[in-house]
């Protein structure tokens, strides 16, 4: 989305700034409007940016990617995250639990191990997900471009 002449991230359009002059300035352009967002307040695009911010942080969309294709358990799930912590992958982990995204199962044996899986509601972030690896993999010459006319322009 284009914005002001900048390109706009999605996760940007839910930053606190972006959200508050969305919802400040409605009288001055079609874009920040409340037609222009119907049946969405500014209360729901603040909860939508927490939301938003917790399920594309730095290790949610791999962790998810994981596991679309089969449960794993803790430490699969950390041999697929390069560089991880532990720390860092039970925090996200209990973030995506919490969020209703994956689901944790004890499994019953001599030592206790968890298995992690995606749950329905999780599942409906595949396409999504996969829209944005796609548009990745499509543009990534184009914005390989853009750098370096960027670069080029900062350097002179």
């Amino acid at each position: 989305m284009v914005y002001c002449g900048y390109l706009v991230s999605i996760r940007h359009l839910f930053s606190p700034r972006y959200t508050e002059v969305n919802c400040m300035s409605a009288n001055n352009r079609q874009a920040h409007s409340p037609e222009y967002y119907p049946g969405h307040s500014c209360e729901d695009k603040a909860s939508g940016r927490l939301l938003l911010d917790q399920i594309t942080d730095k290790w949610s969309v791999s962790i998810l990617f994981a596991l679309c294709s089969k449960p794993l358990r803790f430490n699969e799930i950390k041999r697929c995250m390069d560089g991880i912590t532990q720390k860092s992958l039970t925090q996200c982990l209990r973030r995506l639990e919490r969020n209703g995204i994956i689901a944790r199962r004890v499994i019953p044996s001599s030592q206790i191990a968890v298995e992690y899986s995606i749950t329905p509601l999780g599942r409906t972030l595949e396409a999504p997900f996969q829209a944005l690896f796609n548009w990745t993999i499509e543009y990534s010459s184009d914005v390989t471009l853009a750098q370096a006319a960027f670069d080029a322009r900062t350097t002179e």
